[in-house]
């Protein structure tokens, strides 16, 4: 396997785990948004109102939409890092360019991680004033936003796993 390049695919792993937490923080987003959207509907609050086709009040809309555009936000980023890392893999020019791209994503990844650990939809609900959303919000929501930066730190592994492995790959074919 040696020298084949096709063996030590960790760095690969570890690159796709970002899109993939990514998509977890949504989904335990919507998750947690759903059972908010509970409580407020039967809560001694509830004073009637707009719920939409899929169960959601205007909060549990906003308050998923907040999550929804987080997560794709932090997941296109991560798809560009899973990008780089194949592309690194290969032999050729531009590895320069590449790895400085790679620095430069990071800030929309901390910016995605920023939002979610301020917790915008416990911000909501206070800001719409609606206590029972908020108590209907599952314990464990709070810590959904350390999905991101494990997702980062996954990927800030994976990246240099990868782009070695293309270097070992070019030198053996030298």
């Amino acid at each position: 396997m040696a020298g084949s390049g096709r063996g030590r695919p960790a760095g690969l792993v570890l690159l796709a785990l970002g899109p993939v937490l990514a998509a977890a923080y949504a989904g335990a987003g919507l998750v947690a948004v759903r059972a908010a959207v509970r409580a407020q509907i039967s809560g001694p609050g509830w004073e009637g109102g707009r719920i939409d086709a899929d169960g959601m009040t205007s909060l549990g809309l906003d308050a998923w939409r907040v999550t929804w555009w987080t997560a794709l936000l932090v997941g296109v980023v991560a798809l560009a890092y899973v990008v780089i890392g194949l592309l690194l893999r290969r032999h050729g020019r531009g590895r320069s360019f590449l790895l400085v791209l790679s620095g430069a994503l990071i800030v929309p990844y901390v910016l995605g991680f920023v939002v979610a650990l301020v917790d915008p939809v416990t911000l909501l609900a206070r800001l719409y004033d609606v206590p029972d959303f908020a108590a209907g919000l599952p314990a464990w929501h709070s810590a959904t936003a350390f999905l991101l930066p494990a997702a980062g730190l996954a990927q800030a592994v994976g990246l240099p796993l990868a782009a070695a492995q293309g270097r070992r790959a070019a030198a053996s074919r030298a």
